[in-house]
């Protein structure tokens, strides 16, 4: 026996015994433990829709009842492999495995009952649906493996969703027009989850069959090939193992012409032997879209007497096409030279028609990540419409004279406002970064400034609490550096305004330091708190997206936890990483590394003068602006300066006022009714007598929308929600006269 038949043997041997009731009892085992955490997401999505639709009592009831339920089930299967060792009878530790897989369903099924119960009647019946399906999707993904456990599963759903309509039917009296429509719902999502389970049991069947087929057709050609080795010219002896293979098998001369060929090749092509006899593959089932250059390569494969493999597109005898992976084997005699040649074909059409429709599957996902980026783009202007007006009501009456308990009233609003409006920045910003690889700027920058000024940025956060913020810089920085600054402010602001955040008493300390690297600079920064620290067992984990340390930090600190997965991104983008290292209850240290171009050499540049008072005297501002909220928020921004305001309601109405009016400054929102920002900012570029700096005000809040407003003839960009100070400041930079086209400006937002 060669030593290829013995591998293959033992690989059939090794299949063999995975797919004995043993070893798939030990697949269905392992597969249960090893996915424990996966199902806990689902456990713990509908146990927080359980806390918030029906109370956290409900809520927790729903943890401890399906956590018990996969312990049982888990705790059992986990111990199955030693107990096998130690020769326990698997049947006993397969019947018991049942009874766990009931307990565990009977648990899921408590916890569709409380959402049955327990969330409000317009909305219950769908949770408990969904619930029970999502369920009945995981047992039944196991029905290859352990048949009885996942059938046991599914008959305690369908027993929970059976009882609780008929007890609704008989509380009721009466079979309801909603629970009939509930009831044939639930019937309708049953079929469908059979369907669903039919086709993975069969798929699973299919390629245990297909698999084991390959194993034992390729131990039959490894015996073949031995066989040829031995009796080379004994071609009946082949025949006759070739005729019992399930792909097609051809025998041509060295010149390629056939002259035998198996009852599968018949099968498969619909040519006989005797029409066969005497010609090429190509000359007899070439297509008018074959691949010319794979056929040659196939018949210059069999003129050279070399193995070859292929996949050619062949026509059937009744002019039905097929595709066809050929492997060439030839066969030689003593002296070297090619005595025949061997084709072993196999019909993969239906695998070709898989990879096409794997091909538009990528279309369509291609296409759902437009959509994405759309909804998100449209999710951010309806958003930030109202939160406009949110905060710059809220910062308007902060600044009116109210007693205290008005005044607390007031700075609890715009808190509120503004973590809101955190939590809608970072999930836009983490949706961003996902859809694919940030854009970074390369600016020439003084690394010390932007430090300074991200720390400055949080000094107030950290002395409201009372904490000390420091900053400690080993060995000289470079004076100037090429970089995204602005990323590398938004990580040190992440990283740090985390650290406060989770800091109760005492400070967080910054050590800052560089070292020269290539044609750059290796920035180190170590970040330091005094503050809660994490468990070990959760430190690997608060960089995954929407993770914090536990589910109490969530409530007590609040946030998305988004910030150090945003964060980690960028700084991956930009040469480095960020990794962290804590104490529970003694602090946490996250140390950044970045990496950052030497800047070119460049002549002082002057100072700058000082900045002088805008004048605002004799000046016009339009405000294109469809939402009266946002007008009248606009209007008590600026009621104590000279401007004189104008407003309109719609991108027409702003361009007849622009050609009217003649403005200095155009207010442009981006999405108006009857002619949007962009339209109307074209027009006004195309035919205004006296051109505007027009500057686009606007909740779109993508590089896509400030690129679309720069290219549409737009100076500026301010998003919403819209602060006074940003507003005054883009006012102010506008005051100065410039020629059309105006040049960009720096980031307004």
């Amino acid at each position: 026996m060669t030593a290829a038949i013995q591998d293959i043997r033992a690989r059939l041997d090794a299949f063999d015994t995975r797919h004995a009731p043993t070893g798939l009892f030990l697949r269905y085992a392992h597969g249960r433990v090893a996915h424990f955490w996966g199902r806990q997401v689902m456990t713990l999505l509908g146990s927080l829709a359980l806390l918030f639709l029906a109370g956290p009592v409900f809520g927790l009831m729903a943890v401890v009842m399906a956590l018990a339920g996969e312990i049982v089930d888990c705790g059992l299967l986990r111990a199955v492999p030693g107990l096998l060792k130690r020769g326990v009878n698997p049947a006993r530790l397969s019947r018991l495995a049942i009874l766990s897989a009931g307990f565990q369903a009977a648990t899921i099924g408590a916890c569709i009952v409380l959402a049955w119960h327990g969330v409000p009647d317009d909305a219950a019946t769908a949770f408990a649906m969904a619930f029970a399906a999502g369920a009945a999707i995981n047992a039944g993904l196991v029905l290859p493996f352990h048949r009885h456990a996942a059938l046991v599963r599914l008959v305690i759903y369908a027993a929970t969703m059976a009882g609780l309509f008929l007890s609704e039917i008989l509380t009721l009296g009466h079979l309801s027009q909603r629970a009939l429509f509930d009831l044939i719902a639930t019937g309708i999502m049953g079929y469908a989850i059979h369907i669903f389970l039919g086709f993975v049991t069969s798929g699973h069947r299919r390629h245990t069959s297909n698999s084991r087929e390959l194993l034992v057709q390729s131990l039959d050609l490894a015996r073949a090939n031995t066989h040829l080795k031995d009796q080379q010219r004994e071609a009946r002896n082949l025949s006759l193992v070739a005729r019992h293979a399930n792909d097609s098998v051809i025998m041509a001369e060295p010149d390629g012409c056939i002259f035998w060929v198996n009852e599968a090749f018949t099968r498969i092509t619909g040519y006989s032997l005797q029409e066969a006899r005497g010609l090429r593959p190509s000359e007899l089932l070439n297509a008018p879209d074959t691949d010319l250059a794979v056929s040659d390569g196939v018949a210059a494969a069999v003129t050279a007497g070399r193995a070859h493999r292929a996949e050619i597109l062949n026509q059937r005898k009744d002019g039905g096409l097929i595709w066809i992976e050929t492997n060439i084997v030839p066969v030689l005699d003593e002296a070297g030279a090619v005595e025949m040649v061997i084709s072993i074909e196999r019909d993969i059409s239906s695998a070709k028609t898989h990879e096409a429709e794997l091909a538009k599957a990528k279309i369509a996902a291609e296409k759902g990540e437009r959509a994405k980026a759309s909804f998100l783009a449209t999710m951010s202007h309806e958003i930030r419409t109202p939160m406009n007006g949110i905060i710059g009501m809220a910062d308007l009456l902060a600044e009116a004279p109210l007693d205290s308990g008005n005044r607390h009233y007031v700075q609890t609003i715009r808190q509120s406002a503004n973590a809101l409006l955190r939590i809608i920045n970072d999930i836009l910003e983490f949706s961003r970064l996902d859809a694919g690889k940030p854009v970074l700027h390369a600016n020439v920058f003084a690394p010390a400034d932007c430090i300074g000024e991200a720390l400055a940025i949080l000094k107030p956060q950290a002395r409201a609490k009372g904490l000390t913020l420091d900053l400690l810089i080993g060995g000289a920085l470079p004076d100037r550096v090429t970089g995204d600054d602005g990323r590398l402010r938004q990580i040190l602001i992440n990283i740090v305004g985390n650290a406060i955040k989770f800091t109760p008493r005492g400070g967080v300390t910054i050590r800052a330091s560089a070292r020269r690297e290539g044609d750059g600079h290796e920035f180190r920064f170590e970040i330091e708190d005094t503050g809660i620290g994490i468990a070990p067992d959760r430190v690997a984990h608060v960089f995954d997206e929407f993770e914090q340390a536990d589910t109490a930090t969530t409530r007590q600190f609040g946030g998305t936890g988004l910030g150090l997965s945003i964060s980690r991104l960028l700084a991956r983008e930009m040469g480095g990483d960020i990794t962290l290292t804590s104490t529970l209850g003694q602090g946490s240290c996250f140390t950044v590394t970045l990496h950052m171009a030497t800047a070119p050499d460049a002549t002082q540049r002057p100072p700058a003068p000082p900045e002088q008072p805008p004048d605002f005297a004799h000046r016009v501002v339009l405000v294109a602006e469809d939402n009266r909220t946002n007008r009248l928020l606009v209007r008590k921004y600026l009621e104590d300066t000279p401007l004189t305001l104008l407003f309109a309601e719609n991108g027409r109405e702003a361009v007849e006022m622009t050609r009217r009016h003649r403005p200095d400054i155009v207010l442009m929102d981006m999405s108006m009714p009857e002619m949007d920002g962009l339209t109307a900012t074209r027009a006004i570029r195309d035919d205004a007598p006296a051109q505007p700096r027009i500057v686009a005000l606007t909740a779109n809040a993508f590089a896509s929308d400030r690129a679309a407003c720069l290219a549409a003839g737009m100076n500026g960009f301010l998003t919403k929600p819209l602060r006074k100070d940003d507003l005054l400041r883009v006012l102010a930079q506008s005051t100065a006269p410039a020629p059309f086209p105006f040049p960009p400006p720096a980031d307004l937002s």
